[in-house]
């Protein structure tokens, strides 16, 4: 009883009502994200005919976050961050909505897409600022544990419904099931009651909000490795993930239908590892489980540039699944434990910046070093950055101690 009581599992904090409100709005927006996603990817090939064209919508997805991450930052730590998400909530299913009755033009598509990207950068920082507010310091590690996993397990049997929904009705089915979920997802969250202190958002406070959230994780030891690490990881996942594919087919001579199987291994180890993590960890808001899965997640890339073997590639893939699952829990927990309530939406909203500017540079590279020097280079190169990141952040840690610091000690006092 008193083990249960020190490692609270998922079931524990899903049945409190403020956490299950927070949960349930963000995977049933989920849901409408896999719709969307699917039916965008078929959508803007069948309109272009091109791998270039598909790109762009990752490229529309991304320069927002580029753009207005720092900002977006200051306004989740200056206004109440429920309203924040709220407006995001009801922005992404206006533009949605627009994709139901207007989706045979390329140009909307990437404009809607930015859009609905640009409402993410101001509603991920705010719902992962905002956790810790709804579950008490012990229970964050099992809530970020049930988001991730309802996350995970959506995708996994959301994506092929997603798939022959758009193959039998058309995309605009999807598209309206994604603007739908907002719009529950909003319903949800004006029922969260929190006590937020009202702020002022001016343009010189926003400006000198922004570069004080920059200079809280450049002088915070603990935070910068952790940046480092966010950075690194995109450098190498953004080539590996989207590549795979070209692995699967050039690499391991895999049948057409291997990559299916490749990312359903992932999956399958994605939705294993808080599971294993709840089970078997007692604290994981530590330094070795943030950056021991980049350890993991590196060797199994240079597993995957080695061996030929199609089943030796999808059980190393799902090792990768658990060391991508166990990571970002961990690494969402501990940022929620160590920085100030006050900062916190500026360095969620900074690791999300990094996280997407290295993933546009893997896009860039990894498929320049495909062409050139062949996919098993990016393999090689991405476990390398992987290991890499595991070694900063070890390093950090040594030298920083105990650096988990609760409420009344957090980083971030601005």
């Amino acid at each position: 009883m008193a083990d249960e009581e020190r490692r609270p599992g998922m079931r524990a904090v899903l049945a409190q009502p403020e956490f299950r409100r927070l949960w349930a709005a963000r995977t049933v927006s989920q849901w409408g994200d896999i719709f969307s996603f699917v039916a965008l990817a078929i959508l803007i090939y069948r309109l272009t005919g091109s791998g270039l064209g598909v790109a762009g919508v990752v490229v529309a997805e991304i320069v927002p976050v580029l753009l207005i991450a720092p900002i977006a930052g200051v306004v989740v730590d200056r206004l109440p961050r429920v309203q924040v998400m709220v407006a995001a909530d009801v922005l992404r299913a206006a533009l949605a909505g627009v994709l139901v009755v207007w989706h045979d033009d390329p140009l909307v598509i990437y404009a809607v897409a930015f859009g609905l990207s640009a409402g993410a950068a101001f509603f991920n920082p705010a719902a992962n600022s905002v956790l810790p507010s709804v579950v008490a310091d012990r229970e964050i590690v099992a809530a970020n544990s049930a988001v991730w996993t309802a996350a995970v397990l959506s995708q996994v049997v959301l994506a092929p419904l997603a798939g022959g929904l758009v193959a039998l009705v058309g995309p605009g089915w999807a598209f309206g099931i994604n603007a739908a979920s907002f719009v529950v997802s909003a319903l949800a969250l004006r029922g969260l009651r929190l006590v937020e202190p009202p702020g002022e958002v001016g343009r010189r406070r926003l400006l000198a909000d922004a570069r004080n959230g920059v200079a809280l994780v450049g002088r915070d030891r603990l935070l910068r490795a952790l940046a480092i690490g966010q950075l690194l990881a995109a450098l190498s996942a953004g080539a590996t993930s989207a590549l795979l594919v070209v692995l699967a087919a050039e690499h391991l001579r895999a049948p057409a239908d291997a990559y299916g199987i490749l990312v359903g291994a992932i999956g399958v180890g994605a939705a294993l590892g808080p599971i294993l993590l709840l089970r078997f960890i007692p604290d994981p808001r530590r330094p070795l489980y943030v950056f021991g899965p980049y350890v993991l997640r590196g060797v199994v890339d240079l597993v995957l540039a080695s061996v030929r073997s199609l089943p030796v590639a999808a059980a190393a893939l799902a090792v990768y699944g658990v060391g991508t699952s166990t990571g970002a829990v961990t690494f969402n927990s501990l940022l929620q434990s160590h920085v100030a309530d006050r900062t916190r939406g500026r360095v969620f909203a900074l690791m999300d910046l990094l996280w997407q500017t290295g993933r546009l540079a893997s896009l860039g590279i990894g498929g320049l070093l495909a062409d050139t020097m062949g996919i098993r280079a990016v393999y090689y190169l991405g476990g390398v950055l992987l290991l890499l990141a595991a070694a900063v952040g070890f390093a950090a840690s040594r030298v920083a101690g105990p650096v988990l610091r609760r409420s009344g000690d957090a980083a971030g006092e601005l």
